[in-house]
């Protein structure tokens, strides 16, 4: 793929979460006049050593800000239709390698609460994810990886906790390995696979059938650094954050789509264009749980909904049957677009059609 393509692809998914000066709600026929932008923009942060994501190298550890709203418990999951429930995410000190939860203010009774559920559906499967992602130890996953002690021992603290709670499996979520601007290593590639032999090797050997999976990125940026069938020999199924894909897919049997319960939120240059295509000023506003501005959880737009309408200020939600998806526009200048029950299910009949439905989380 030629460079110029390659940057062009990277810095149209990056631009839709971290600027919006350029982008549109749909990609302009003619591309002409942004592509200088695009790609001025594309060689300075993609195709250079520096910090392509819009990164914090030293960000602050776990534990800040909590959320006050739509808290909710384990018992309040909709597990009917679930087949696997993650925690996510629990904490690994950086040099012990202990597990814990993410905060002291979430109490390590939390795991046991999302076990319990198997007394409910005992079916059900869970596992622990743990991400290095925004944390002060981003470096841990290399730091663990690195030398055959380190797998060992952080594959002993595993066990010890998955036996203690009952938890069925582990996902993990290194984002990312070899990324220079995420503080990676040449060497965590192949570690990272000698990583996923180690903790096999130990599931095996645990008696219990416990199950091992990996969260890939769909950039290339990022998963370069991943060697995939090394991973793929250990692992039972790799999940990737497709959520912000659209077109054509046909994924392998081992790697599951994921689905993403919340929507993509903008401000428009006009209130009187809100179809697809119309220009943007930037993100939406905060929303009152997320925070951060440009998307909203999906609790968030059912309540934008419930509260237009308690004020008898209807709100027209448009439905791209074509593309599954819906929009609305709001409060003059906001956009969304965003998921329910019916696009949802628009997917899942989708993937049926392609026998990829075993693939969706």
């Amino acid at each position: 793929m030629p460079l110029e393509h390659l940057c062009y692809q990277l810095f149209t998914a990056w631009i839709l979460r971290h600027d919006f000066r350029y982008v549109s709600l749909q990609e302009p026929n003619n591309t002409s006049s942004l592509r200088s932008n695009w790609l001025l923009t594309c060689f300075s942060e993609f195709c250079t050593t520096g910090c392509q994501s819009n990164c914090i190298e030293h960000p602050a550890p776990p534990g800040g800000r909590r959320s006050k709203c739509h808290q909710t418990s384990a018992r309040g999951l909709p597990i009917d239709g679930l087949t696997h429930i993650n925690y996510a995410f629990a904490y690994i000190d950086p040099s012990s390698f202990e597990i814990t939860t993410m905060d002291a203010q979430t109490p390590a009774k939390t795991f046991q609460d999302v076990v319990d559920l198997k007394g409910i559906k005992p079916s059900l499967q869970i596992y622990w994810t743990f991400s290095d992602n925004g944390t002060a130890t981003q470096p841990v996953f290399g730091n663990i990886a690195r030398t055959a002690a380190n797998r060992q021992k952080f594959a002993r603290a595993l066990l010890k906790l998955m036996n203690r709670y009952g938890f069925d499996g582990a996902d993990l979520d290194w984002e990312y390995p070899g990324a220079p601007d995420r503080g990676g290593k040449p060497d965590d590639t192949k570690n990272y696979a000698e990583l996923f032999k180690t903790l096999r090797e130990a599931f095996d050997k645990s008696g219990r059938r416990l199950g091992l999976t990996s969260t890939a990125p769909p950039s290339y940026w990022y998963l370069k650094w991943f060697d995939l069938p090394g991973l793929m020999k250990y692992a039972d199924w790799l999940n990737l954050m497709s959520y912000d894909l659209h077109g054509s897919t046909s994924p392998h049997p081992q790697v599951a789509l994921g689905f993403g319960f919340y929507g993509r939120a903008f401000t428009l240059q006009n209130p009187s264009c809100t179809k697809p295509g119309c220009p943007l000023k930037g993100g939406a506003e905060k929303g009152v749980c997320t925070g951060p501005s440009g998307y909203l959880a999906h609790y968030e737009v059912q309540d934008i909904l419930a509260k237009q309408n308690k004020k008898k200020r209807a709100i027209q939600v448009i439905h791209d049957r074509e593309a599954a998806v819906k929009y609305f526009s709001w409060d003059n200048n906001q956009w969304i677009s965003f998921d329910d029950r019916e696009t949802f299910a628009q997917e899942v009949k989708w993937a049926d059609s392609l026998g990829l439905s075993g693939s969706l989380i």
